[in-house]
């Protein structure tokens, strides 16, 4: 059976990097005719992999903090920080 985090992991893979999702769409991967009945398991398995280091959550796209944020958000996998490897090499 196929986990909120595994749906939400498959999207953003399928997807590539620097692409972002909807959680209704890992919802409707859940249970596409009653998606929006697993809205709520999909935003906390979202903060849970937010928390993991995994995901990145977004508004408007600005991070945001998930257990904070209200709203319409995205999910993206994590992206490295790209001055921090500047400053590493300068």
């Amino acid at each position: 059976m196929l986990t909120a985090e595994d749906a939400i992991l498959q999207l953003l893979q399928e997807r590539g990097p620097e692409k972002s999702i909807c959680p209704s769409e890992a919802a409707r991967r859940l249970d596409a005719e009653d998606f929006r009945l697993q809205m709520e398991k999909v935003r906390k398995a979202g903060r849970r992999l937010h928390d993991r280091g995994m995901i990145e959550v977004t508004r408007k796209g600005k991070i945001v903090d998930p257990h904070t944020v209200k709203g319409v958000i995205r999910y993206r996998l994590k992206s490295d920080d790209i001055s921090s490897l500047d400053d590493d090499m300068a």
